[in-house]
């Protein structure tokens, strides 16, 4: 956490050629990526920032407006201004979604809503090379950042990879690590919808926002299919970047 002695090292250098709501901008961002502030923490004040750094309330205004701008801070009516919980998340890398949130500096966590074992799907059986008399292991559960939810995310594995899914904990690759079944290639397809009823209420947003489901298909080192998810992402709080070259 920042506390307000530790704001100084945000101060602007005024005889540097940048305008000082830049420099301010650019150090508060800095200041966010390298996790002084939390997910969902509340930024200090305009009014703070122009008391504590001897700048003027505009600078502060200005600084703030570009975070906004950016994503990375949000404004609620009549209690502050917050750190927004947002993942760029690669698309050239496999990881698994706790490991993605360790390493962008996040605690992550899971609020189970469904964990059994039923009979698949025609659209599984496909995807995972099942037999009509085979049985899945199926999860739902929220995917969530520092106790903020980020997604909803429903994942189905062979039963017979999988018996007892009450097993998992907030990781599924970690514990399929554990038990020698690792994933190491995953197809994935990524299409925007808009929020139904049930998981706008879940997520915490407005019925027809928009989303982004995310479908990975993960495979062991033999080709053999075993893993498909589902997961629906808050379009606010994510980003997927991939690196082009020529």
């Amino acid at each position: 956490m920042t506390y307000m002695n530790d704001l100084q090292a945000l101060r602007p250098d005024d005889s540097q050629p940048t305008p000082l709501y830049l420099q301010l901008a650019r150090n508060l961002e800095s200041a966010i990526h390298s996790g002084q502030w939390k997910a969902e923490q509340a930024m200090p004040s305009e009014r703070n920032l122009s008391e504590q750094l001897g700048i003027s309330r505009v600078t502060a205004r200005k600084a703030l407006e570009v975070l906004l701008d950016q994503g990375l801070i949000r404004r609620l009516q009549g209690s502050g201004t917050f750190i927004t919980p947002r993942l760029e998340q690669p698309l050239s890398r496999l990881s698994g979604f706790s490991e993605m949130l360790r390493l962008k500096g996040f605690v992550p966590s899971s609020q189970w809503l469904e964990r059994e074992i039923t009979l698949p799907t025609h659209e599984e059986l496909i995807r995972l090379s099942l037999s009509p008399n085979d049985k899945v292991a199926r999860m739902k559960r929220l995917r969530k950042a520092d106790d903020t939810v980020m997604a909803i995310e429903m994942s189905t594995l062979p039963a017979s990879i999988m018996p007892k899914p009450h097993l998992v904990g907030d990781s599924l690759y970690e514990y399929l690590d554990g038990i020698g079944k690792p994933i190491v290639r995953a197809l994935q397809h990524i299409q925007a919808i808009n929020a139904s009823e049930e998981f706008a209420a879940l997520v915490g947003i407005a019925p027809g926002t928009a989303m982004l489901l995310m479908t990975r298909v993960g495979y062991l080192e033999d080709n053999t299919p075993i893993e498909v998810t589902d997961t629906y992402c808050r379009n606010d709080y994510y980003d997927f970047v991939a690196e082009l070259r020529r």
